[in-house]
């Protein structure tokens, strides 16, 4: 089949409008495409599954073990035509400067996937190649399938790009020049979401013109070739549903890694959809309440404007009932939200604590958490961390932490996983994919 993974020199060079343009056209062509997304990302997933109608994946290097990472990959892609992986920051960037641990490099070499290269070109021509060669030379064993010139300024600068870059023998796929209406808007914690951009059938069009009128399609599904496993990883046996769990979607709330949806579904989850933002009660019968993240500091005056849904969370939480919060989650559960305006919006009030947006980043980076969840031994799993909000105090000195958390270069162990009752709320975002028993765990707390 078709598989390759469109990286960049740095971050914010165009490797999101490449990969979605990609999507497009070749979705455009009749080919069954596959959408993925290599690194941390909860945004450019739906991004990916508004332009091609399919639900995209996560990958990690660091996060999940590799034969996690083959097992998504091929449990999705196979029976696709192309499978097209967008990676994260700098193709050689991860963890640490040392490594390539965590990196598109790392991921590509692990699922034995070609490079797109994308090079920003905006006010460069020899010097272009010039990177271009670098990143040719750096790691050997990366296979290079082509390179997409970004940003590129007319038919005059693409042909000297081209004259400049030709003798180093990379095949070069186009140049896309710099189209306002095909790129998505940004915000603090990256691109709005999917549901706020609206792509339309014409803005799918656009995006899929870019891609046919400036890229050899032909030549880049020609050098994409990857051979299918002889294989699969084993997949695990899916539970019969026992424990109902109400998953919070809205515009509020949308960071959810597909897998960990279906992890839970797996173990025996019934997934229910229920909005902070438009609902009131819980739906009927939920016994575990997932509060995932999302820009609740955008919307935090309908959030407290929905007094119902509020109160149904505290009093949920108030009978026993188990909730699961990460980073917004969390955010949402406590007694108030103070935004970068200095207006103090009312939460759920569920945890005794209080958070206020920075104007800065306050955490990025990811994770290593120990978990003591429930019966069973402590749990190991990874994540990370990305928010721009801190609490206002240190927590009482009575509320209970679950977690024990390290960053990826093994600094100091920190306590969090705030708990309280059946309430579990982190500003962690973790991958069920490094921890297969988490989410078996969870439900079995819920049960309880």
């Amino acid at each position: 089949m078709k598989a390759l993974i469109v990286a960049g020199t740095a971050s914010g060079v165009g490797k999101t409008t490449v990969t979605l343009a990609l999507l497009a056209a070749l979705r455009e062509r009749g080919l069954r495409v596959q959408p993925f997304k290599g690194g941390p990302d909860f945004i450019d997933p739906g991004h990916h599954e508004a332009v091609c109608g399919v639900a995209s994946r996560t990958l990690d290097a660091w996060m999940l073990p590799a034969e996690e990472n083959r097992r998504i990959f091929w449990r999705a892609a196979l029976g696709r035509d192309v499978a097209v992986v967008e990676g994260m920051m700098g193709l050689f960037d991860g963890v640490e400067g040392a490594s390539e641990a965590g990196s598109s490099a790392a991921l590509a070499k692990m699922l034995g996937l070609p490079v797109v290269l994308v090079v920003d070109a905006g006010g460069a021509v020899r010097s272009a190649a010039a990177v271009v060669r670098g990143f040719r030379d750096f790691d050997p064993a990366l296979r290079l399938a082509g390179v997409v010139f970004n940003r590129v300024g007319g038919a005059a600068h693409l042909a000297d790009l081209t004259a400049a870059a030709a003798p180093l023998g990379v095949p070069l796929l186009g140049g896309l020049p710099w189209e306002p209406s095909a790129t998505v808007p940004e915000r603090h914690l990256g691109l709005v979401i999917a549901d706020e951009t609206m792509w339309t059938r014409e803005g799918v069009g656009r995006l899929a013109a870019l891609a046919r009128d400036h890229l050899d399609l032909a030549r880049l599904l020609a050098e994409s070739e990857v051979r299918e496993p002889a294989r699969l990883p084993p997949e695990p046996p899916a539970l019969p549903a026992r424990v109902r769990v109400a998953i919070a979607r809205d515009a509020a709330f949308s960071f959810y890694y597909r897998d960990n949806l279906d992890r839970l579904a797996a173990a025996g989850a019934e997934l229910v959809g229920w909005s902070p933002l438009a609902d009131a009660g819980l739906p009927a019968g939920t016994r575990l309440l997932y509060l995932g993240g999302g820009y609740p500091e955008v919307h935090a005056p309908r959030l407290a404007a929905n007094a119902a849904a509020r109160a149904a969370v505290r009093e949920f939480a108030a009978a026993g009932g188990a909730i699961y919060a990460e980073c917004g989650g969390l955010m949402y559960l406590t007694e108030r939200l103070r935004t970068l305006d200095g207006t103090s919006h009312p939460m759920c009030g569920v945890l005794p604590l209080a958070v206020r947006m920075e104007s800065r980043l306050a955490a990025l980076g990811y994770v290593e958490v120990g978990i003591a969840l429930g019966d069973g031994p402590r749990l190991s799993a990874r994540g990370h961390e990305f928010r721009h909000s801190t609490l206002e105090a240190e927590p009482a000195a009575g509320l209970e932490t679950a977690y024990e958390v390290r960053d990826a270069r093994g600094g100091p162990v920190r306590r969090e996983g705030y708990r309280r009752g059946g309430t579990l709320a982190s500003y962690v975002h973790l991958h069920f994919g490094s921890c297969p028993e988490l989410p078996e765990r969870l439900l079995a707390w819920a049960a309880r």
